[in-house]
């Protein structure tokens, strides 16, 4: 297997880490394998910190294929509290507010969740890793600036609604590149007539990369050291 000539991996990205410290780990643990200073691995899609699931990597010469990965189209399961918002839209913030969640029924939330389905326009989260005049809106944000971020025109192909109460759902959504299921989730609070905001989120497929096909990190780390490997010296 020759990783500077290319390689696509897929990763169970763990809870809490950043896209870029899990690509950094599998940098470190592959340079060290092949006797390298240097190898190109990058990331198609990023994952929030909060989240889990499918993180496709690309290394060497295969990294020109990351536009083109990151088009695919991806799934995720996710959990919503009704009643409340933060300001990141999911648990990285505490709650500002909180709204009523008595009147919110299961055919109420099934014919919102409708109404997301199709092209949609979607304002991605403050909070994000989107650039205002070259500067990323999650680092204006943090700084307490005011950050006003344009509507992208997105495609959500299937929303499922997995479980329901009055303060709870899980969902699973298929959707383009580029959604903000943190944002989604905001939207949904709002149809809803009161507030919500991102528990957990799960990216279950990219393209036809399933969660359960994919390397942890216990995984990866023995497949990498039974793997023959010609050092470059």
């Amino acid at each position: 297997m020759d990783f500077k000539e290319g390689v696509i991996l897929a990763f169970d990205k763990p809870y809490g880490w950043t896209s870029f410290a899990l690509v950094a780990k599998i940098r470190y643990l592959l340079c060290r394998k092949m006797g390298v200073k240097k190898l190109k691995v990058g990331h198609a899609g990023t994952l929030d910190p909060l989240a889990t699931g499918v993180l496709v990597l690309c290394t060497g010469k295969a990294t020109k294929r990351i536009e083109e990965l990151q088009a695919h189209t991806k799934e995720y399961v996710a959990t919503l509290c009704l009643g409340a918002t933060t300001p990141s839209y999911d648990l990285e913030k505490p709650i500002d507010e909180v709204f009523p969640t008595e009147h919110i029924t299961r055919e109420m939330v099934e014919e919102v969740l409708k109404s997301f389905v199709g092209i949609i326009q979607q304002i991605p989260p403050v909070f994000s890793a989107c650039k205002v005049d070259g500067a990323r809106a999650y680092d204006l944000a943090r700084k307490g600036q005011e950050v006003e971020l344009k509507a992208k025109t997105l495609v959500i192909d299937e929303i499922e609604l997995l479980k329901y109460s009055q303060t709870e759902i899980e969902i699973r959504v298929v959707c383009s590149k580029g959604t903000y299921i943190r944002a989604l989730a905001r939207d949904i609070g709002q149809a809803l007539q009161s507030g919500a905001h991102l528990t957990a989120l799960r990216r279950t497929r990219v393209g036809d990369v399933k969660v359960d096909e994919c390397y942890n990190l216990d995984t990866f780390t023995e497949w990498l050291e039974n793997l023959e490997i010609e050092k470059n010296l």
